[in-house]
């Protein structure tokens, strides 16, 4: 048995500034370690924001000039994973022990990806997840995320791994998650409808694992001046409104869902709740069909271009 404290950080970010928004990061980790938390979920492109409300000047068949000053803000905006808000984290895990989930946008060359960082305390950044299926309107300004970026990371509280927002109603990838053995599911989101708490609550029930889910709850405020929002203007309009939470492997919520405002929703983690769930139900184990149903997993990189040097290698 292993009984640990779980934090999900409802934190509005600063969305044109991503060391900003690092640095409130490792306030809160220092906050939320100093109650015994063990491990700390942020939202959602916590660094480097999400553009909520905003349409890059895209209609059908057209780019608008203001749309691509737009994503030229954007990506300036974004982390590289080389680069200082990661040190900052990393220095922060280091000094307080905690297992750290942070959602983030992540720029590489000129495509930005919604990413998740995995941080183990003094071992540093140990894994990411780049979301697979951004979805909607994001597909406009994200890349997608291949098979090698799907984790499930050994640490000492527990086997964690990342699935990012609407990803999380994708069967395959859950599946595939389950199939690794998770423990501690990470759902980062920027979904705040009151239905995302049903989903969180399923996905705690099929994988029989706990499932700890953060969203932002952030205002118009926050975002700069000149950012498109198709929810208008005024400065204490929520943007996001939260509904993080934290839920047991047999669906029960333990902390949240909370829409009140910016918090740090904590809950205590009994890990033999994970077995005593899987009694009677293991998605990829005993209840499984492997004759009838199976499930292939593509886990290797795909870059766009493959340099061959061997003359006579395909």
């Amino acid at each position: 048995m292993t009984v640990f404290t779980a934090a999900v950080a409802q934190i509005a970010s600063v969305p044109s500034d991503a060391m900003a928004a690092a640095k409130k990061a490792v306030e809160v980790m220092h906050v939320a370690a100093g109650k015994g938390a063990r491990i700390i979920v942020f939202p959602e492109a916590f660094l480097g924001g999400y553009p909520k409300g905003a349409s890059f000047g895209a209609p059908i068949g057209m780019r608008k000039p203001e749309g691509r000053e737009a994503y030229r803000a954007y990506h300036a905006a974004a982390i590289e994973l080389d680069g200082p808000e990661v040190a900052l984290l990393a220095e922060a895990c280091a000094q307080t022990g905690i297992f750290l989930v942070m959602g983030c946008i992540e720029r590489e060359g000129g495509t930005l990806y919604c990413t998740v960082l995995h941080f183990d305390g003094a071992a540093g950044m140990v894994g990411k997840h780049r979301k697979l299926m951004p979805t909607a309107g994001e597909r406009l300004i994200w890349g997608f995320g291949d098979g090698s970026t799907m984790p499930v990371i050994e640490s000492n509280i527990g086997r964690v791994g990342s699935v990012i927002c609407w990803e999380n109603y994708m069967p395959a990838l859950r599946m595939h998650m389950y199939a690794q053995g998770i423990t501690l599911y990470c759902a980062p989101t920027a979904d705040d409808r009151d239905t995302w708490i049903s989903t969180m609550q399923h996905i705690a029930l099929e994988g029989r694992c706990f499932v700890l889910t953060a969203c932002q709850h952030i205002t118009r405020g926050a975002y700069p001046p000149d950012h498109e929002s198709a929810l208008g203007d005024d400065a204490d309009t929520v943007m996001m409104r939260g509904g993080s939470a934290i839920i047991n492997p047999l669906g029960q919520i333990l902390a949240g869902p909370d829409f009140s405002g910016e918090t740090v929703l904590y809950a205590e983690i009994d890990t033999d709740e994970i077995m005593r769930g899987k009694y009677d139900f293991d998605a990829t184990g005993h209840y499984a069909r492997p004759d009838i149903f199976r499930l292939s997993v593509d886990v290797r990189p795909k870059s766009a271009v493959r340099i061959v040097t061997d003359m006579a290698g395909d």
